[in-house]
């Protein structure tokens, strides 16, 4: 879970307004945040095969977005890609 605080931070460096919580871009970086929370999780409890669920739940509904913004706006992908490091 991401605290209110890194929360505020994440929106306000890709959303550019504190409001702009549904900019695809916001959503991408704070799905990346809670996956790569779950990827410390993960490497302690092996076998916790529900929260791993959620997991993937979670990388899919990022790989979906991220597509949806390549083929929409590829110039924000490619910065957004950049800034969360997410691609090479």
């Amino acid at each position: 879970m991401i605290s209110k605080a890194r929360k505020q931070e994440i929106i306000l460096k890709f959303g550019k307004n504190p409001k702009n919580t549904g900019n695809t871009s916001v959503q991408i970086a704070l799905l990346t945040e809670d996956i790569e929370r779950l990827k410390l999780h993960f490497l302690k409890n092996k076998k916790d095969k529900h929260s791993m669920r959620g997991f993937i739940a979670k990388v899919n509904k990022r790989k979906k977005l991220l597509n949806y913004l390549r083929i929409n706006s590829f110039d924000t992908y490619k910065e957004t890609i950049e800034a969360l490091n997410i691609r090479k």
